[in-house]
């Protein structure tokens, strides 16, 4: 198929595009716009490129556009084009609070509740007009226009999408497609996880084909240790590392004193819980660790086993039925230790 009609044979998939929507957003960015884009705490690929690459396309129609983020994102995601214009809120509290302030159109992109971006939520309530482009299941009604879309693999799909939906695909550069490649690729492990489906599949080909490149985006984002982080995993996998077959689990912890250990910045553990589950005959993976004065919670699970359904219950967390996260401030060892009294039952509930 040829590039130039390959963006018009997407435009039949329209689970993340509804008509009504684009139409009422085709509406609201008529005419030039103070706009500002934010993501969750802690943004990972799909949150960045998202962000990056929606701001990268509505400047291209002639928008004035601030990436405005609650902290600072993990350093092998530094390299992503107009990562050096977004405003962290950790860095730079003023310029991020005051371009929140400005805005007349604030986008929320990857996260479904106002209080996901942290420090952020005053001015995120405050805004004059929001617009929700989100994945995860439940979203809070807090916006004038929302796309939520949980079957969609990322945000950046679902941007793609909304983008190609407004007749607008010619406007994704090279840098635009690189961003939202990243977020794709991210948050569908390279494309492994059961969320990669044929669209997919397409979307990706047609970034690839509007300047975004595959090793060099990979080598970027997952070549990019440090020997602290190395040495971090390492020391995760050998010396806190307990597997359970008979429940199908395995759990990887990691208090204040492991990570200082081994000099700990923030992405240091990003990805760690999947090697949990990649232990032949375990379905739930499960990563606590301890930060400041919470314990944070991952889990990933195979097959339909919801793990968001779990840590709502225990952990006042959320997510997608295979990959869920959520916290605690009870002590670490609390917090397995409720981990592991709720696990059976849950396991059992749940059978092959």
């Amino acid at each position: 198929m040829r590039a130039a009609t390959f963006g018009a044979a997407l435009m039949h998939y329209t689970s993340s595009a509804p008509p009504e929507q684009i139409a009422a957003l085709r509406e609201a960015l008529a005419r030039p716009r103070r706009i500002a884009i934010t993501a969750h705490y802690n943004p990972d690929g799909d949150a960045m490129g998202s962000t990056l690459g929606l701001a990268l396309v509505l400047k291209q129609l002639g928008h004035e556009v601030q990436v405005v983020l609650p902290n600072t994102p993990p350093s092998f995601l530094h390299w992503m084009p107009g990562a050096d214009t977004a405003l962290s809120l950790d860095k730079d509290a003023p310029a991020g609070n005051k371009a929140m302030s400005e805005c007349e159109v604030l986008f929320c992109l990857d996260f479904n509740r106002p209080d996901r971006v942290s420090g952020l939520e005053e001015s995120l309530r405050a805004a004059p007009f929001r617009v929700l482009i989100d994945h995860h299941q439940d979203p809070d009604d807090f916006a004038a226009i929302t796309f939520s879309d949980v079957s969609a693999c990322s945000t950046c799909q679902m941007v793609y999408d909304i983008v190609n939906a407004l007749g607008h695909d010619a406007l994704i550069t090279a840098d635009a497609a690189t961003c939202l490649y990243t977020g794709i690729m991210t948050d569908t492990g390279s494309f492994r996880f059961s969320s990669t489906v044929p669209h997919t599949l397409r979307v990706a080909a047609r970034l690839m084909e509007l300047g975004a490149v595959p090793d060099h985006i990979v080598s970027s984002v997952l070549d990019d240790n440090t020997e602290d982080r190395l040495r971090l995993i390492g020391f995760a996998l050998s010396e806190r590392l307990r597997v359970m077959p008979e429940l199908g689990t395995a759990l990887i912890t990691l208090s204040k004193e492991d990570l200082a250990r081994h000099n700990f910045k923030p992405g240091d553990t990003e990805g760690l819980v999947n090697y949990g589950l990649s232990i032949r005959g375990i379905r739930l993976a499960a990563f606590f660790v301890e930060r400041g004065d919470m314990v944070k919670v991952s889990l990933r699970s195979k097959g339909k086993l919801p793990v968001n359904r779990f840590l709502s219950a225990h952990f006042e967390g959320g997510g997608h039925n295979n990959a869920a996260g959520g916290a605690t401030r009870i002590s670490l060892d609390a917090a397995v230790d409720l981990f592991l009294a709720e696990l059976p039952a849950f396991i059992a509930s749940h059978p092959v």
